[in-house]
């Protein structure tokens, strides 16, 4: 297959994939790997044969929602006594190692 890739292909070249994620395959994996790719690839043609009129594309098979809580203030500890177990404080706040330069 020359480097590229079409939905019509028969055979993906697995050097050439190796190659391009940068991967250094010995003979043995490359012929294994070449296998399971053609199975894939007989997958993929059977999925393909399937009539799938009328079916809407989804991303989940079942509905996904998002359940949302108020932002509401709760009471949470003094900052006094957050802070007194800190190793440093300044101004209020915890110091802590500088890690970025």
């Amino acid at each position: 297959m020359s480097g590229k890739f079409s939905q019509t292909a028969d055979k993906i070249d697995v050097r050439y994939v190796a190659h391009l994620a940068r991967l250094h395959l010995t003979d043995d994996e490359a012929s294994r790997f070449q296998g399971q790719l053609e199975q894939i690839l007989g997958y993929v043609k059977e999925l393909s044969t399937l009539n799938v009129d009328g079916v809407e594309p989804t991303a989940h098979a079942m509905p996904v929602n998002n359940v949302f809580r108020k932002d509401e203030a709760k009471p949470c500890m003094d900052r006094e006594k957050a802070l007194a177990n800190a190793p440093k404080e300044r101004h209020g706040q915890f110091v802590v190692p500088k890690i970025v330069e």
